[in-house]
């Protein structure tokens, strides 16, 4: 078996300020959602990924985290703790724990959570002969201010905690490997890991970039609290594309360019509504050409979409939302499948773990779009439509969506 690190450590040792008076009496990784405290959540995605052991580094209120999650083995992992007084800064309290690190790890903070791709950025830092790779949201969508910059061999050039330098592009968020002798470019007093050691590391070209599209969340501030919540609510959601899998597919070339050229394939309404019945949200992913081509307006594509959620409704179904890409062929837009744009975008709009999502296409495009995105995909063919799809997975009148494992490729490079 190819060796793979198995220790995550865990920053969570701020006092949460920004969040009083919720941080009044629990450290912020402990404030809940769904009944269950946001660190709950990171330590089960762990353990889902293979990590066997946790070391958590703490100094505001260790007891409230300690008396929680114990020795782990609750969560099918070992949890050890370090524990340093509260005005300690990261580097401080990683430089404390140094005996404790094994030779490669992968380092979190206690206030983010993203579905991290482990083996895919696993092979990537293990290919490379650098000190460390950390993750980097692209940001396209301003979610907040960038603070980095990476050159096109992916090499990040400037770490900038402050978020004031010109020409930043990206955000780390945390999930980074390291290998244990970047400890060594600490220097010495209470100091910031993020703000001594990163940016050593960028200057020497030592720090690689990981690249996602998927957003993350945070127990950061107030204003992150309500998309979070709904993030971690887990709603299901099933994405399925349009032509081919609801509806009969036009020749090659043509396109369904009006409600009466709209054709359900057998099964499709009861299939949506099963999906309803069960509690699943519906969003259609469509690539849609004859516009740009000129085949049709996107007033007539319009006309086509108000009838198809007209007879979905009527049959029980519901459609939540519909995402195309009207460009052609040759445009090179983000959103054309196999290009991963309108998955992405839904995600951030609808707040989705794409990797717990599943995308039902007919083709290839399909395939390469929902990896490219990270989820688990299923194609229809003759033999198994959406309809027998959805069957198959219904237990006990609920539907239970089987996720098929799948090679995540994240969007490596912009």
């Amino acid at each position: 078996m190819k060796w793979r690190p198995a220790q995550a450590v865990i920053l969570a040792g701020g006092r949460g300020t920004r969040l009083s008076p919720l941080t009044d009496t629990r450290p912020k990784p402990m404030i809940e959602f769904h009944s269950k405290p946001f660190l709950e959540y990171l330590i089960e995605l762990f353990c889902d990924r293979g990590v066997r052991r946790v070391l958590l580094l703490l100094g505001y209120l260790p007891e409230v985290i300690q008396d929680y999650f114990g020795d782990g083995r609750r969560w099918g992992l070992h949890i050890e703790y370090s524990v340093t007084p509260v005005e300690d800064e990261t580097g401080t309290r990683l430089r404390r724990a140094a005996s404790r690190l094994d030779p490669v790890f992968l380092l979190a903070y206690a206030d983010n959570y993203w579905p991290l791709p482990f083996e895919e950025m696993w092979n990537r830092f293990s290919a490379s002969d650098v000190e460390s790779q950390v993750t980097i949201y692209a940001n396209r969508d301003g979610y907040t201010k960038d603070n980095v910059s990476v050159d096109p061999e992916g090499f990040v050039t400037v770490y900038d905690k402050g978020r004031s330098l010109p020409g930043l592009k990206g955000v780390e968020i945390g999930f980074t490997f390291l290998r244990r002798e970047v400890l060594n470019l600490l220097p010495e007093g209470n100091v910031s890991f993020e703000k001594t050691v990163f940016p050593a590391l960028a200057s020497r070209r030592q720090m690689k970039a990981f690249w996602t599209e998927h957003r993350y969340y945070s127990v950061g501030d107030f204003a992150r609290l309500g998309i979070t919540e709904e993030f971690l609510a887990r709603r299901p959601t099933l994405l399925v594309d349009r032509d081919g899998v609801l509806n009969r597919k036009a020749p090659r070339g043509e396109y369904v360019r009006t409600p009466g050229e709209f054709e359900w394939l057998p099964g499709s309404l009861e299939a949506l509504r099963l999906l309803r019945d069960a509690g699943y949200r519906v969003i259609v992913i469509s690539n849609q050409a004859g516009i740009a081509r000129g085949f049709m307006t996107e007033r007539d594509l319009e006309k086509v979409h108000e009838r198809m959620h007209r007879d979905t409704e009527r049959a029980g179904g519901k459609i939540e939302a519909v995402y195309t890409c009207p460009h052609g062929w040759d445009e090179g837009c983000e959103c054309r499948k196999p290009r991963p744009g309108l998955l992405l975008r839904a995600q951030r709009e609808f707040h989705l773990d794409l990797t717990r999502t599943v995308f039902v296409g007919d083709d290839k495009r399909d395939v390469e779009a929902g990896r490219a995105a990270g989820c688990p995909t299923f194609l229809v063919s003759p033999e198994t439509s959406l309809n027998a799809y959805v069957r198959r997975h219904i237990d006990s009148g609920e539907i239970q969506i089987k996720q098929a494992k799948v090679r995540t490729l994240w969007n490596a490079s912009l």
